[in-house]
Formats: structure tokens, C-alpha cells, sequence
């Protein structure tokens, strides 16, 4: 029991795996691994976690097959009068119909087995085979009709599932769902349709679930039983399902109410009632498909997890796009601050104006002198200049990062659209443009800036001199310094280099290494750089950033690898359930193995609790006998003409 405990943890664990897999953009494949996903998760509630759960639950066989194959005549056939209707108008079996022993109605009347579907009570009423059951009702496709019947053995319920081929898309969806909460599948085709690539392939599936089949080849003619069945045989070999039963129905008159002879049905009923009446042989065959849809959930596990590693590499390579844009952005920003574009035009005429350029280099002392007493006039109005160099720079910084923020925009914008992922991701969403608050963005970042160069040559003012030097020009005029070096200044700051015409960044350099000395003033120069590309970066990141409400949807949720470590985890606790001793007939315990998975503590079939709690009302007194199909001619009262 503890085993099995621990494997429904790991089933737990797995299922919310599945549901937590995003697989939202439309790659090839997407389709395809969305759909196995819904059937996995649909699989878990409707047949593995039931199953696992309450091993010696009664099993489900589910009659199944294309459309016309005579599924319903079938179902009729093995209980012995009509319950499920016939007839030539397509489809006539829109809500399936679940058929159990009264004795097991606990066990379908609750939500353990397909809990999706609600239950209707159906009554069986004295009506030929063509007006049995109720209305199909297309309003009641995601429902299950119950039928209580004597007729129907003890620990084996048929359900009669929609055609797998429908023309209705619901109930081909619904056939799927209901085969794959199946205990084992009685499959109807008939002489003429047992080739169609439909029916085939689902009985692959059931192959790779490694599930019981029963084939049942209906509506053969006379004479040519053996060869349409030696055929049929080679094919289900061909196909893995070669121990696979097949039962030839040959083509039979209906008697008055829609029914087929009874020697028609025989083989198939005596397949079945050994099934019922074996308890060993239900358990095996409980066992048998467990282990195999466990199997195909981790084999779909891993398909999914390939499906999820595709949705993350596209995503990654659109966000790499996306970053690209911006990352040559910054780029540009910085060539911009480097080569000296920011210094042409009136900053340059101001600059000038302000220190000026002859006799700079006559001496450090004599130049200091005069670019003191320039600045102070300036700073003092005489003469006012008509834009401040500051301003200007400012202006111009802003600029530069507002217009390549706006390339960045419409370069990603054009690089991820170019793709059918990339415009089903941006179907609705408007990032070919910036931000609206992008300048005044770009504004506080100039600003924040010059407030971190004032901070940095107030830190490296430490010495009284050099404080008194910083402080006889003032703040504002070293860092309009500093910010000219750091605009007109390349491949470092050697006096020899000339970074725009005039020497005014040199000019700006001799001023600086005037208070703080050359290597200072290097430093000063690189930190202000690094700082301003920092900064710079960190606008075009948060640019960049929009996109992660399209992205971050697509890079959330299970990993690929969690779903993988999952499915490993969950075979890893069935194999210990497939060891657990579980005890035989006599009481004494015996090794299960995969193809007998049978829970430590199932009770003989003489002792059986209710399966849930809250049912006691309906759970059935068990009794110690086998539940089987009788022959009609032995049933009380029973004559061939009963309904």
C-alpha cells in the first residue's frame, strides 16, 4: 500500500508537470503536443489515477470502432435485448452508455472513472433496437448514460462508445477519451472497412499501450469467413496485436426487435464471462494496461518535454533579437559620446568662447590663470553666452539616446515580425515604437549622470588645494570639463590626441589635470564613461523589457526537464509497486509482476468494501459468487424471446 501511495505522489507530481508545460507559440509540432498533452492529463483522471487508485475495481471493456460497424447491435447482442439504439441515421450514439451489474453501481456512479462527464440514470424500457435508449441528444455529448442491468456480469461494465470517425468532431474527440479509460477494448469493424487507416490507427495505440483487444469482424459474408479472418489476423500481427482475439460475426438477419442470433454472439460473450468470472485474469489484465499507459504517459511525457525545449529555443532566439536591437543601440550611443559628434555645433562655439584655444600651451600655470579668469567672467555674465555648454551637451545626449531607442524599437519590431511565430507573438501588440515616457526618461538619466560626475570630482577633491581649485571655478564648470573629455576623448587621454578640431577637449584635459593631476584625471575620465554606458544600457534594457509580456508567458511554467525528471520518478514507483507482495486466492503473498499489478491489500472477491466514502447507500452488498453471463435458455423465466 505504501507503494502504491508513493506512485499516485509521483502520478500527482506529474500530472501538474503536464499542466504547467506552456506551449503557446504556433511552431511545428505545437498542435500536435498541445493536443497529447490534453489527452495525458485526461488520460491521468480518467483511467490511470482511478485504476491505481482501486486496483481491484471492476473493469471497463469499451466497445468500439468505426462508423456502421454495428457497435450498438453488438452491446444489444451481449446483454440480450435491446439498450443502446441502431439504426442508419449517423450517429446514433451521441451520449455513451455505460452498462454494469447493479451490483457494481458504486463503482461508475461516482466520479473515480472519467470524472468529466456527468451521469444520467437510464432506464431500460421494452422498444425494438432502433428506438432504444433515449434521443441522441447533441447537448448531452459530455455525459454518460448508467445502466443498471441483472444481465450484465459482476466486475466487468461495457460501455458503448461514440464512432471513432464520427462526422460530429465532439464525438470523436469523446470515443478518444473513452478508449483511453479503457480496461480493454472490444473493437468492431466489419468485412468490408477492416483496412481503414481510422480504426488502425488506434488499434497502434492500443499496441503501444500494450492494452487487451478483442477484435470483432462483423457483417461477414457467407464463405468467405476464413479468408477475410486469415487476412485480419496477419494484419494485427503485422501491427503487435497478434494474440489479439478476433471474433467473425457472419452476416445475420435481425429478428423482430433489432437483434442478432444468439450463436452469432456466443465466442463473445464466453471471451467476456471468462474475464468476469476470473478474478487473476481481470487483475492481469487491470495490471497489464496500467503498466502500459503509465508507459506511453512517459513516452508522452518526453515528447512533450522536446515540444517545450522547442517553444524556449524560439522564444530565446526572438528575445536574442529583441536584445540585439538595443544592445547595438547602446552601441551607437557610445560612438556617438566617443567620436565627438556631441561636441559640433554651438556646444563646440561655446566651448571655445569659454576657455578659448591660443597660447594653451604656453605653461600649465600661465593657461590656468587666463582659463580661471574666463570662467568666472562668464559664470558672471560677461559675456553671457547664448546657449550654456552644459545645456547643450545635455540636449544633445538626449537626443542621441531618444533617436537610436527609436531605431532599436523598429529594428526589433521588423526582426521578430519577419517569422509566422513572431507575428502570431506580436498579433495585437504595438512595440514598433518607444515608450511614451522615453524622453523624460532619457532626461533624468542626463541628469542623474552629471549629478554622479559632480559626486565623483567631489570625491576626488579630497586634497585642500585641489578643493580650493575645484571651488575658486566651481563644480559646474569642471564637470562641463570632465564632460568634454569624456565626449571628445577615443582611445584615451594622452595630450598628443586632438579628439575634435579646435584641441578643446585637450584644452578641457589640461584644465583637469591642472587641479587633479594626469592620472586622476584618466581615471576620472574612464569612470565617467563606464558610468554613462552603464546607464545608457540599463535605458535600452528597460526599452527591451516591453517585450516580456509577450515573452516571459512562453519561458514560464514546467521546465522541460522537470516534465522529463517526472515521468522518470513516476516509473521508478511503478516498478516498487510492480514488486510490492500482494496477496493471492489463498492468502499467501506472491511477487506482481508488470503485467499483474494488483494492490498489496485488495480484498477476495467475497470481501469487498465500498470503493469511496459517502457512498454507503449505494455500495453494493458483494457476494460471494462469479459474475457472469448466463445463456438465456438458463435464466429464470428466460426464453428466447425476451427483451
Amino acid at each position: 500500500m505504501t507503494e502504491t501511495i508513493a506512485a499516485l505522489d509521483r502520478l500527482d507530481a506529474l500530472r501538474s508537470a503536464l499542466e504547467g508545460v506552456a506551449l503557446p507559440l504556433e511552431v511545428a509540432g505545437a498542435d500536435a503536443a498541445r493536443d497529447a498533452r490534453r489527452a495525458a492529463v485526461r488520460q491521468v483522471d480518467d483511467y490511470i489515477r482511478p485504476r491505481l487508485s482501486h486496483l481491484d475495481a471492476p473493469l471497463l471493456a469499451v466497445v468500439g470502432g468505426s462508423t456502421g460497424a454495428g457497435k450498438s447491435t453488438l452491446v444489444n447482442a451481449l446483454v440480450g435485448h435491446p439498450v443502446t439504439r441502431t439504426g442508419v441515421i449517423r450517429p446514433t450514439t451521441r451520449q455513451p452508455i455505460l452498462l454494469h451489474s447493479p451490483a457494481d453501481a458504486a463503482w461508475f456512479a461516482s466520479t473515480r472513472i472519467l470524472p468529466g462527464l456527468a451521469r444520467i440514470t437510464g432506464v431500460v424500457r421494452e422498444a425494438p433496437a432502433h428506438e432504444a435508449g433515449d434521443d441522441p441528444d447533441a447537448a448531452l455529448v459530455g455525459s454518460v448514460v448508467l445502466v443498471a442491468d441483472e444481465r450484465v456480469p459482476r466486475d466487468l461494465a461495457i460501455l458503448d462508445a461514440p464512432d471513432v470517425d464520427s462526422i460530429a468532431d465532439e464525438n470523436r474527440r469523446l470515443a478518444a477519451q473513452l478508449l483511453a479509460a479503457a480496461d480493454l477494448w472490444l473493437f468492431s469493424t466489419t468485412a468490408n472497412r477492416y483496412a481503414d487507416a481510422v480504426p488502425w490507427g488506434l488499434l497502434d495505440d492500443a499496441a503501444a499501450r500494450d492494452i487487451t483487444v478483442g477484435v470483432v469482424l462483423n457483417r461477414v459474408p457467407p464463405g468467405a469467413e476464413a479468408e477475410i479472418e486469415a487476412d485480419l489476423r496477419q494484419m494485427l500481427g503485422m501491427r503487435g496485436l497478434g494474440s489479439a482475439p478476433v471474433f467473425v460475426v457472419p452476416e445475420s438477419p435481425l429478428d423482430a426487435q433489432g437483434m442478432l442470433p444468439e450463436a452469432a454472439i456466443a465466442p463473445i460473450r464466453r471471451w467476456l464471462q471468462g474475464i468476469a468470472g476470473d478474478r487473476a485474469e481481470r487483475a492481469r489484465i487491470a495490471g497489464r494496461t496500467l503498466a502500459g499507459a503509465v508507459d506511453r504517459l512517459g513516452v508522452t511525457a518526453r515528447a512533450i518535454a522536446d515540444a517545450r525545449d522547442e517553444q524556449l529555443v524560439v522564444a530565446r532566439d526572438l528575445r536574442d533579437s529583441v536584445r540585439t536591437s538595443y544592445d547595438d543601440a547602446a552601441e551607437r550611443v557610445g560612438d556617438a559620446t566617443r567620436d565627438g559628434v556631441l561636441l559640433r555645433g554651438e556646444v563646440l562655439a561655446r566651448w571655445q568662447d569659454f576657455v578659448g584655444t591660443s597660447d594653451v600651451f604656453r605653461t600649465v600655470e600661465s593657461w590656468y590663470s587666463r582659463a580661471r579668469d574666463r570662467v568666472v567672467a562668464w559664470f558672471e555674465g560677461r559675456p553671457a553666452p547664448a546657449v550654456e555648454v552644459e545645456h547643450e551637451i545635455e540636449s544633445g545626449l538626449h537626443a542621441v539616446m531618444v533617436d537610436q531607442a527609436g531605431r532599436a524599437a523598429s529594428d526589433a519590431w521588423s526582426r521578430v515580425r519577419q517569422s509566422a511565430v513572431g507575428r502570431q507573438l506580436t498579433s495585437g501588440a504595438d512595440l514598433a515604437h518607444p515608450s511614451p515616457d522615453l524622453s523624460e526618461r532619457a532626461s533624468r538619466l542626463v541628469r542623474d549622470w552629471q549629478q554622479g560626475l559632480i559626486e565623483l570630482i567631489t570625491e576626488q577633491a579630497a586634497g585642500k588645494r585641489t578643493k580650493a581649485r575645484v571651488m575658486s571655478l566651481g563644480l559646474n564648470v569642471i564637470t562641463v570639463a570632465l564632460m568634454v573629455v569624456v565626449f571628445g576623448s577615443t582611445g584615451g587621454l594622452t595630450g598628443a590626441e586632438l579628439a575634435i578640431a579646435g584641441g578643446s577637449a585637450v584644452v578641457g584635459q589640461k584644465l583637469l589635470e591642472t587641479i587633479f593631476g594626469e592620472d586622476a584625471v584618466r581615471r576620472l575620465a574612464a569612470q565617467a564613461r563606464d558610468d554613462l554606458e552603464v546607464r545608457v544600457r540599463a535605458l535600452m534594457a528597460d526599452e527591451a523589457a516591453r517585450w516580456d509580456a509577450l515573452l516571459e508567458p512562453v519561458e514560464q511554467g514546467t521546465t522541460a526537464d522537470a516534465l522529463r525528471d517526472s515521468a522518470a520518478e513516476l516509473a521508478v514507483a511503478m516498478r516498487r509497486v510492480g514488486r510490492a507482495p500482494a496477496p493471492d486466492a489463498a492468502g499467501t503473498s506472491h511477487e506482481v509482476q508488470r503485467s499483474d499489478f494488483v494492490e498489496g491489500e485488495a480484498l477476495p472477491d467475497d470481501d469487498v468494501e465500498a470503493p469511496l466514502e459517502g457512498e454507503a447507500d449505494e455500495v453494493r452488498e458483494l457476494e460471494a459468487r462469479r459474475g457472469r453471463w448466463a445463456p438465456l435458455e438458463e435464466r429464470p423465466g428466460g426464453t428466447e424471446g425476451d427483451s
